[in-house]
């Protein structure tokens, strides 16, 4: 008897201490965050990787035949149009200047005299003390002397203009690549290489290359106003802008693209000849695009899908058309309306129709505080 009633004593006590440790209620709504849908105005862009390319590239090479006493400019300088880059030893096209010089004197003399002698015999032969055939000589030598000092004239016009060449000038602003021929060498008139390599450096030209299937889009667009394009690269701290300048006039077979090109500034010299830069051309605008953040829209089996947070706080899966994203935000073209409130995190825990317990967004907090 003693056995049935211990054992009934342990037995109750065993359920008071069961009933006092029942596991708390659990909690079914998934933690997640969330944004509106806005409408906003959005541009449309096409985007290309592009190549910078120096709008003018000068190779600079000797026009005369010499050796080269000085370079008045150094590895990398910048150089204006005009500036004094090398200097050839200008002594043998100054004697030969001072030799064609010389003898331009003497056929001027020599073109006075005989225009004297017409002078003289002119009225002679007027009267008939002289005959015409003898008069006719004398007007012979006279022109003959003229033409030689017009010779002579043209010889002394070369030979400047070949001394002229001994200090070679910048035929551009741009800036100096490596000096490739050093004083002291000899150099030859337009030789195979050149004693520097000029780039300018701004403005600056990008080559890229689009979708043929969308020049008709690009060039409708250029119809209507001069198209914006943004260079970017990871070397560049801010995107350059500049303008749409040139359209191929034909589609690569091959490749089925077309080559375009675009104008920059480039004032602080952000773009640099062969670099690579990811282009966007801007072709127009959506004025009431419904936008999202990008990070709200994830891929599915089916395409593109959100989740939209429902009145009761339920998370329905809907499929969405994405038309492009841009600088992080997606276009929704349909599927999403503005004003419906989509989950940008937290996606990966959520099914269709699951309970959500959505944090206070960012723009919510200060709506409350106000």
């Amino acid at each position: 008897m003693c056995r049935l009633r211990t054992a009934a004593m342990l037995l109750a006590a065993l359920l008071a201490g069961c009933s006092s440790k029942a596991p708390a209620p659990v909690d079914p709504a998934v933690p997640v965050s969330t944004v509106v849908a806005v409408t906003k105005t959005m541009p449309e862009l096409v985007s290309a990787v592009g190549t910078v390319e120096a709008i003018n590239s000068v190779a600079v090479k000797s026009l005369v035949d010499g050796q080269l006493l000085h370079s008045a400019v150094k590895d990398g300088d910048d150089v204006q149009a005009g500036q004094l880059l090398f200097k050839i030893d200008p002594r043998p096209a100054q004697a030969a200047l001072a030799q064609v010089q010389a003898a331009l004197a003497k056929d001027v003399a020599a073109r006075d005299l005989a225009h004297a002698q017409v002078t003289r015999y002119k009225p002679v032969a007027d009267k008939g003390f002289i005959s015409a055939d003898q008069m006719q000589q004398y007007v012979t030598a006279y022109e003959a002397a003229a033409s030689s000092v017009k010779v002579d004239q043209a010889n002394v016009e070369a030979a400047r203009l070949t001394l002229g060449y001994t200090d070679i000038h910048a035929p551009i602003a741009g800036r100096a690549g490596r000096i490739l021929v050093q004083p002291g060498n000899l150099v030859k008139a337009n030789d195979t290489n050149p004693l520097l390599v000029l780039n300018q450096i701004a403005p600056i030209f990008v080559n890229f290359s689009i979708p043929g299937n969308l020049v008709d889009r690009v060039r409708r667009a250029q119809a209507l106003a001069a198209l914006v394009v943004e260079a970017r690269s990871d070397g560049i701290a801010a995107a350059q802008s500049g303008k749409l300048a040139f359209v191929d006039n034909a589609v690569d077979p091959a490749t089925n693209t077309v080559r375009l090109r675009a104008s920059f500034g480039n004032e602080g010299q952000a773009l640099w000849p062969g670099q690579f830069v990811t282009i966007a051309l801007t072709v127009g605008s959506d004025a009431d695009a419904v936008v999202v953040p990008e990070a709200a829209v994830k891929a599915g089996p089916k395409g593109s899908y959100v989740f939209v947070i429902r009145s009761g706080d339920r998370a329905e899966q809907r499929n969405v058309e994405v038309a492009r994203t841009v600088g992080g935000e997606s276009v929704v073209a349909k599927g999403l309306a503005a004003g419906e409130r989509v989950v940008t995190d937290g996606q990966s825990r959520l099914v269709d129709g699951a309970k959500v317990k959505p944090a206070i967004a960012h723009e919510d907090k200060e709506t409350a505080e106000r």
